[in-house]
C-alpha cells in the first residue's frame, strides 16, 4: 500500500497522485491538513528527505514559528512542530514502506514504487 499526503487543491499533489493511480498501485490518499503525518514518520522523512525538501518556507507559519529556531531543533523537535503547524508541511509526501519521496516534482514518486 502507497500512501499519499495528499491536498487536492494542489496540482502537483493531484499529478503525483495520477501517476500513483495509473502505475496500479493501491494508494491510500490522506488529506495531509486533516490528518497530518505521524511524529514517526515526519521525522523519518526530515532524516530521508531533508529540512529544506519537507518545509514549505513562504508559509506564514514557518516565517513566525520555524524559521528562527529551526537550526537549533532537533528532527523530533521540528516535526513537533511541524504537526501543529500542518501547512508548513510540503507536499504530497509519499510513502511505500521504507521508502519515501517528495512529489516535486510529481514524476518523483516512481522512484519508490
Amino acid at each position: 500500500m502507497v500512501v499519499i499526503y495528499h491536498n487536492p487543491r494542489c496540482s502537483k499533489s493531484r499529478q503525483a497522485l495520477a501517476i500513483l493511480e495509473a502505475s496500479g498501485a493501491q494508494v491510500e490518499i490522506v488529506k495531509y491538513l486533516e490528518t497530518p503525518p505521524t511524529k514517526a514518520t515526519l521525522v523519518k522523512a526530515l532524516k530521508l528527505l531533508g529540512r529544506d525538501v519537507m518545509l514549505r518556507n513562504k508559509e506564514e507559519a514557518f516565517k513566525t514559528e520555524i524559521k528562527a529556531k529551526m537550526t537549533d531543533m532537533t528532527d523530533e523537535e521540528l516535526a513537533e512542530l511541524m504537526l501543529k503547524n500542518p501547512t508548513v508541511i510540503e507536499r504530497p509526501l509519499v510513502v511505500n514502506g521504507d521508502k519515501m519521496a517528495m512529489g516535486r516534482p510529481p514524476e518523483n514518486v516512481t522512484d519508490i514504487l
